[in-house]
Formats: structure tokens, C-alpha cells, sequence
């Protein structure tokens, strides 16, 4: 091999190296995208309101978390509101809209997409200690965007798929499947619209829905998002149903 062919194998292996990624390199560099992690964890609480459109219907949004795993969130339309919420150990729910105006406890396949929104700071976030798997796949495409890859497994073997931006890298579209009685329910989030509260990057622009069907998305943009607002733990707790009226009595 002449000296040149060395020099040129040499300058591609360098070049090579230098844009490798590992998982951990690229989980590294999204925390500190948004802010790092000491502001990350430094949010204790978080509030947020929105509009949401789904097409065949508007709603009015609004969610509180608390770390570390306090959650719930409220859907308005017409003057109904459905709740969700999750205790961090029970989930439950008043679903007006299905003539169900008492709160009920929510079964477990019911509630997965709610108890795993309500880890306060995501799956990437000590992955480790959550018993979550992280791996790099190399590059991909995110409407025709070149994007880094990361394949995210939870302990409870569902799997998130997180799409990297290559320039800020935060995440711009990640996908879900859960597995849930022998069947594979995909979903898909893209995200945008990045500003910062108390230090730490939120986006402010999300669509979210089915995988396959774009047309059935629902798109929602956040008006405000509130960092270390004081919260009340009692809404996360399922409210006791009111007593039956017994006729008899009377």
C-alpha cells in the first residue's frame, strides 16, 4: 500500500470515529440540549395548558405532574371534563363523555399509556435504575430529515422509539409500541416548537396519534407551561363516589 492509500484509509477511519455515537453519548447530549441535567432535576412540579384539535372535535388541555410520578390531566369540552390521573400506584378516571360521571379505577392495559406519561422526568433519565434499556441504531429519517435513532425498552418490555435532530439534538418524533395481550398497539409523537421554562427546554408544539394513520392525529399547542407551581397531591387521589340516594329512606 503506497503511503498515499495510507494517508486517505487513515483520514477515513478519523473521520469515521469522529461522528460514532454511542447510546449513552447521544442520551448525554439530548439532556443537555435540554438544559442539563442538574435543571432537570432541580423541576419539581409542572402545569400546563393547552388547545387541542382532533378534527371532528376541540378540547381544552390541561395537566399537573409532580415528581416522581404524580400525574393528571383534564380534558374540557362543552363544558364536560374528563380526568385522568395517576396516584403512582393507581390510575383512575371521570369520563363524562361515556356517561360515566363517577370516578373509576382504570385496569391495567387501560391505564399504560397514562402511568408511563407520568414518569415526571421521561424514560431516558437515570435509565439504568428504571430497569430501561437504551440502544443506538444509527440514522434515520424524519420527514425527510436525517435524524439519530434510539431505541428506548421498559422494564414492562413496551418499546419507544426517539428520533434525535442531528443540530440540537432533541427529540423530534418518537414512536411507541406497547404490547398488550398478545397484539402490538404503535403510536407516534412528533414534537416541536422548543422554549425554555426555568432552564430546561418544553415543546410547545406536539402531534400525537396512530402510527399508520396520520389523518387521525390529534394536534395540540401548548399555551403555557409552569415549572415548581405549588400542587395539591389530593387531586392525584381517586375522589370517593357519592353515596346512592335509597329511595326508601325517604
Amino acid at each position: 500500500m503506497s503511503n498515499l492509500s495510507k494517508f486517505v484509509l487513515l483520514v477515513l477511519c478519523c473521520s469515521v470515529c469522529g461522528f460514532a455515537q454511542t447510546a449513552d453519548e447521544l442520551v448525554s447530549k439530548n439532556l443537555q440540549a435540554k438544559g442539563g441535567l442538574e435543571k432537570i432535576k432541580a423541576i419539581h412540579s409542572l402545569r400546563t395548558v393547552g388547545d387541542l384539535d382532533a378534527g371532528f372535535f376541540k378540547a381544552k388541555l390541561s395537566s399537573e405532574s409532580q415528581r416522581p410520578d404524580l400525574y393528571r390531566t383534564n380534558v374540557t369540552v362543552q363544558g364536560m371534563t374528563r380526568v385522568q390521573a395517576y396516584d403512582g400506584s393507581a390510575a383512575w378516571q371521570i369520563s363524562p363523555f361515556n356517561g360515566k360521571k363517577d370516578p373509576q379505577l382504570m385496569g391495567e392495559d387501560e391505564s399504560r399509556n397514562l402511568v408511563e406519561e407520568a414518569d415526571f422526568d421521561g424514560p431516558l433519565v437515570d435509565a439504568q435504575s428504571k430497569g430501561n434499556k437504551i440502544e443506538y441504531l444509527g440514522h434515520d429519517q424524519v420527514d425527510g430529515d436525517d435524524a439519530y435513532k434510539l431505541k428506548v425498552t421498559l422494564k414492562n418490555g413496551d418499546i419507544f422509539y426517539y428520533y434525535l435532530d442531528p443540530d440540537t439534538y432533541l427529540e423530534i418524533q418518537i414512536e411507541r409500541q406497547q404490547f398488550i395481550r398478545g397484539s402490538v398497539r404503535e403510536s407516534v409523537t412528533l414534537l416541536g416548537s422548543y422554549k425554555p421554562v426555568d432552564g430546561v427546554m418544553y415543546p410547545f408544539s406536539i402531534e400525537a396519534g396512530p402510527k399508520n394513520d396520520p389523518d387521525s392525529r390529534a394536534k395540540i399547542s401548548i399555551q403555557k407551561i409552569e415549572a415548581n407551581v405549588p400542587v395539591n397531591e389530593g387531586d392525584f387521589k381517586m375522589p370517593t363516589a357519592p353515596a346512592a340516594k335509597n329511595p326508601a329512606a325517604k
